[in-house]
């Protein structure tokens, strides 16, 4: 007769010890001091701690010291980590990464936790993302973005970290996401700027990442939608970075391709875009119309005043908390897409 497996904290425990053995073995250390080094005591050093927790989470391993904490009513803190790609180096200072971030925190506060905020380089995600959790300084982890390293949250996700993620739906998604439909947002905007009359539509943003990909996706529906095909000379990867505007109108012109409108991947691109056309001698929008993407604050009083997609932030920032807060508690956190809103202001002419 077959035996029957046990389920339950004391197997949960006994995989632990086995795991943390095997951990222990590949690293050449005792068990003692594989739980030192998980637990970031400083009697471990920094060579040693890292190998063991590169090892530990290759073997997906966690100590799930946060579900304890929970569980006493010990710790109520929850980390959100903005990362950033070395090449570009997205700054703090960008307005919707601050209104994000500002969200967090209100709602976060409304539960009544505290925020552990912090930055990690794109290529440290795998093994950085998990260490307060691990260590026991946070419960659970809200990560604004995916920066291309949707396989390392998938990992992540397996080891049954807790993280919801700002971001767009990918195929085969392991953990929770929550995003806007970016595909009707960039749709939302390429229809409006074709109903002024517009028919050379640049767009500006870095299609190496997933949500201005599908941003394109949406532009590229319109554009087939009206007869027109995508001219590869009107679209310009550009970081979202102050200077990602200015250079791609600087881009644009340099090809000598004409064009009527700018389709910009966020309000700041959309933003500097529109300072660079005006310092090339292009009116805004009597000879360029600009649509962005965000509805940050600032767009609603920059000049002329930003026609662009609007993202529901705060709602996002909610939902982000309340997902998080399922997965810790063991409930499921089904991923969620918000709706976009188009929001016609000066830059791109009245609404049809």
């Amino acid at each position: 007769m077959a035996k029957a497996r046990q389920d339950g904290p004391a197997n949960d425990a006994a995989q632990r010890r086995l795991q943390m053995a095997d951990i222990a073995r590949l690293a050449g250390v005792s068990t003692a001091t594989v739980s030192r080094a998980l637990n970031h005591s400083p009697l471990v050093n920094e060579e040693t701690r890292n190998r063991i927790l590169e090892l530990a989470a290759s073997l997906k391993y966690s100590i799930n010291i946060g579900a304890q904490n929970l569980r006493l009513r010990q710790n109520r803190t929850i980390g959100v980590v903005i990362p950033f790609d070395r090449k570009s180096h997205q700054h703090l200072t960008d307005p919707f990464l601050l209104t994000m971030l500002g969200s967090l925190a209100d709602a976060l506060t409304e539960q009544g936790f505290d925020m552990l905020f912090s930055r990690i380089a794109t290529d440290e995600l795998g093994t950085a993302l998990a260490a307060p959790f691990d260590s026991g300084r946070v419960i659970g982890v809200i990560v604004v973005g995916q920066w291309g390293r949707h396989q390392e949250l998938n990992e992540l996700a397996a080891r049954k970290v807790p993280i919801a993620v700002w971001g767009a739906q990918l195929p085969q998604q392991l953990y929770c996401c929550v995003g806007s439909d970016n595909v009707s947002g960039g749709r939302l905007a390429t229809e409006h700027l074709l109903a002024q009359g517009r028919r050379r539509i640049a767009f500006l943003g870095d299609l190496d990442l997933p949500e201005p990909a599908q941003r394109y996706r949406g532009y590229r529906a319109a554009l087939e939608r009206h007869g027109i095909d995508a001219d590869p000379q009107l679209q310009v990867s550009c970081p979202f970075l102050p200077s990602g505007g200015r250079d791609a109108v600087t881009t644009l012109l340099g090809r000598g391709v004409p064009f009527d409108a700018v389709f910009a991947c966020s309000d700041l691109l959309a933003m500097t875009a529109i300072d660079s056309l005006r310092a090339h001698g292009r009116r805004v929008p009597e000879d360029v119309a600009v649509v962005g993407y965000d509805d940050i604050e600032q767009s609603s009083y920059f000049h002329p005043r930003l026609t662009t997609v609007r993202q529901p932030i705060g709602a996002a920032a909610q939902a982000l908390v309340a997902k998080l807060l399922a997965l810790i508690d063991g409930a499921p956190a089904p991923s969620v897409e918000l709706p976009t809103e188009l929001v016609v202001r000066a830059s791109a002419g009245e609404a049809s």
